[in-house]
């Protein structure tokens, strides 16, 4: 997709999608170049009609990620958003007229060397599958795979295929599902999750339980909420999976008697601060200053907070004491030195 790879031995990729009006071509620009800073990877940015799909030869000139146009019904704007520089489509074979439009959108690609991504939901699955399996693991497959014969039959390989639902469960089986059959790269995720903290949960759930059996090529963590929140979870769900890391990890332990210091206040001054950090280290925000760097050994740097004051430490050693107040300026000057 552009200049970024997919698939194959390559990283998981962290996608997102604009919320701007994709014709403002300043907004989208400047909430593209936010999402790059945050880690965001490839971009989607909405299609409804040919202005939109105008505004991308403007917004693609201005921008480092490779750009994806979400198209609906309308084949034409598929090829319109192609010819002004997509470096991808976002096409439901289903929606878009049929199999001879789906047939005009993969020429234009081929040509022009761009990629097509098969979107497959459980919102809009086919009259004749719902009658069949209803809303079902078993009906988004057979659509996927209903849908992406017509790429293959017509000798088109660069393509990658998503089968979201909100029912978590229910999408985890379909790409299992899916996976066995085919070796299509996958873009991931549980579409419509929610706000920011059910949907990052049941994001991480979902996304988290493909990422640990080998699934997924590419993940969206789609939110109720600006979309710089979704390229963070993104890259803090890869993270506790284990398959990449990108800046700080912050690990703090839960509030209890013992604690003598306001650890939540605390905890959330670090994350925010080691967000624009980029290192990658893990530091520990501990509520005792006794066990806390014993607990915390593993981190490269950590607070153990107590009455009025606390401990810096790296690695499980004490560096030194510090005022309560000073904790955070200190520890962020121990991390930059």
């Amino acid at each position: 997709m552009g200049n970024v790879l997919v698939g194959g031995d390559q990283p998981v990729r962290v996608q997102s999608m604009t919320n701007t009006d994709t014709r403002d071509v300043a907004a989208t620009v400047s909430q593209i170049r936010r999402l790059e800073e945050l880690g965001c990877e490839i971009i989607r940015v909405a299609v409804p009609d040919s202005d939109a799909a105008k505004a991308i030869k403007q917004i693609v000139s201005q921008i480092n990620l490779p750009l994806i146009a979400d198209i609906h019904f309308k084949h034409t704007l598929a090829t319109e958003a192609l010819e002004n520089g997509a470096a991808a489509v976002r096409i439901n074979p289903g929606n878009i007229g049929g199999k001879g439009k789906t047939l005009e959108v993969i020429a234009y690609a081929r040509e022009l060397n761009r990629s097509i991504r098969v979107g497959i939901n459980a919102g809009s699955l086919e009259k004749d599958l719902l009658a069949e399996y209803g809303v079902s693991a078993e009906a988004l497959v057979k659509s996927a795979l209903r849908q992406t014969s017509i790429l293959e039959e017509a000798g088109f390989a660069q393509f990658k295929v998503s089968i979201k639902a909100s029912n978590v469960p229910m999408t985890v089986a379909a790409y299992k599902m899916f996976s066995e059959i085919s070796d299509a790269p996958l873009h991931i995720g549980i579409t419509e999750a929610g706000t920011v903290r059910s949907g990052a949960i049941k994001s991480a759930v979902g996304i988290g339980a493909l990422l640990l059996s080998g699934i997924g090529d590419t993940i969206r963590v789609s939110l109720t909420a600006p979309p710089e929140e979704e390229a963070s979870a993104a890259w803090e769900i890869l993270r506790a999976a284990g398959v990449r890391r990108r800046g700080v990890e912050v690990i703090s332990c839960p509030t209890c008697g013992r604690t003598e210091i306001d650890l939540i206040k605390l905890a959330g001054e670090v994350e925010k601060a080691c967000a624009v950090i980029n290192k990658d280290i893990t530091v520990a925000v501990m509520g005792c200053p006794v066990n806390g760097p014993g607990e915390a050994r593993e981190a490269d740097y950590g607070i153990a907070g107590g009455r009025g004051c606390g401990i810096l430490f790296r690695k499980g050693e004490t560096v030194k004491k510090v005022r309560a107040p000073d904790l955070l300026q200190e520890l962020i000057k121990l991390i930059m030195e």
